[in-house]
C-alpha cells in the first residue's frame, strides 16, 4: 500500500504535581485552547479537552508521524510555561511528572467525549487518584501505587 493511513484515539489524563487544586475556572477556557493549539502543532487534532481544578482530560487522534511520549512532553511543557504567564498564583504551577493514556476505539469516542464534557459533575463524586486508579484497572494496566502519584 502506498500509503499509510491511521486513526488512533488517545485519552490523556495528568494531574497537578501533588494533585494541587491550582487550575482556576477563569483559565480553563484557554488552556485548553492553547493545549488545542500545541495539538495542532504536532498533528494531533484535539476532539475535545477538559479540566478540572486538578487534573486534565484531553481526547485526540495521535499523530502517525510523531510518538505519543513527545506529544504529551511538548502539551505538559507548554501549557505549564503559558499558565505561569496568567498570574502570581500560577508562579510555581507544574504538571505531575507522569500521565496516562488509554487508547479509544472510534464507537467508544461519543462516549469518553461525554465523559470529559462532565468532569466538573463527575468529580463531585469521585477523587483524581480514585478515577485514575480506575481507568488502569479498566485497562489492564499493572501498577505500583507507590510511583503512580508525586
Amino acid at each position: 500500500m502506498p500509503q499509510s493511513l491511521s486513526k488512533i484515539l488517545v485519552h490523556l489524563i495528568f494531574s497537578t504535581k501533588n494533585r494541587e487544586s491550582l487550575i482556576q475556572k477563569a483559565v480553563r477556557l484557554d488552556l485548553h485552547k492553547y493545549m488545542n493549539g500545541i495539538l495542532k502543532d504536532w498533528d494531533s487534532p484535539a476532539i475535545i479537552i477538559g479540566s478540572v481544578a486538578d487534573h486534565a482530560h484531553l481526547l485526540f487522534r495521535l499523530s502517525k508521524n510523531h510518538a505519543l511520549s513527545k506529544i504529551v512532553e511538548h502539551v505538559k511543557k507548554g501549557s505549564s510555561k503559558w499558565i505561569k504567564t496568567q498570574g502570581l498564583r500560577y508562579a510555581d504551577f507544574h504538571w505531575q511528572a507522569g500521565y496516562g493514556a488509554f487508547s479509544v476505539s472510534q464507537s467508544n469516542a461519543p462516549r469518553v467525549k461525554a465523559y470529559i464534557a462532565n468532569q466538573e459533575e463527575h468529580h463531585r463524586r469521585r477523587s483524581f487518584q480514585d478515577e485514575f486508579r480506575a481507568f488502569l484497572r479498566r485497562h489492564q494496566i499493572e501498577f505500583d501505587e507507590r510511583y503512580v502519584w508525586d
